[in-house]
């Protein structure tokens, strides 16, 4: 898989035009249906950065963030901040739209389907099986993040103190990020998007 962050010496490829909102649609739409059982911000990545070049790889880390610290499911937030930030409340509604129509119908027709075989013990191993695969997914984007921060230990020191909060002492994670988030808005506030602080 490629890294996020593009190699020292090899300039990241170019952006696009922005996307029209029926290829917005088209492109939530994709991502959303090219993830089963996790993952979405990996394809995101993919298909928003590397395939169309929409947006760059610092404008996705920004989004993705965002998303992450604001309530509610992570890639429909991510899905609203691209789509905004390209034609505002239309885009927005229109990334939403890609993102859970399909899916939504999909989700949908198998829940009523499972409820009739979820007995069988194939189908219980199946999905355990899928609980394997999207924790290799989160794992994976993970490290696809990983080689953008390599150069700055304090986005290291501050992913280890919540890692290490959460998992060794079980702090809650809303009193975690109400501590952990103004002092990594404080530090990284003055911050150039070209140039990590030291």
């Amino acid at each position: 898989m490629t890294d996020l962050a593009p190699p020292p010496n090899e300039a990241p490829p170019p952006i696009t035009a922005p996307p029209t909102p029926g290829q917005l649609f088209r492109g939530m739409l994709q991502v959303a249906l090219s993830s089963f059982g996790g993952g979405l911000s990996v394809w995101s990545q993919r298909i928003l950065v590397e395939q169309n070049r929409w947006m760059s790889n610092d404008a996705f880390l920004t989004g993705l963030t965002v998303a992450r610290l604001l309530p509610g499911p992570n890639q429909i937030n991510l899905a609203v901040y691209v789509g905004a930030s390209f034609h505002g409340l239309t885009g927005a509604l229109t990334a939403l739209a890609g993102m859970l129509l399909v899916p939504f119908s999909l989700l949908m027709a198998v829940g009523m389907l499972y409820f009739h075989v979820h007995a069988l013990p194939l189908v219980d191993r199946v999905l355990a099986g899928m609980v394997a695969v999207a924790a290799g997914l989160a794992l994976s984007m993970g490290f696809k993040i990983l080689p953008a921060y390599r150069r700055d230990p304090v986005a290291l020191l501050l992913a280890a103190l919540v890692f290490v909060a959460m998992e060794g002492f079980h702090v809650r994670l809303v009193p975690l990020l109400l501590v952990i988030s103004p002092l990594a808005m404080l530090w990284y506030w003055p911050r150039s998007l070209q140039e990590p602080r030291p």
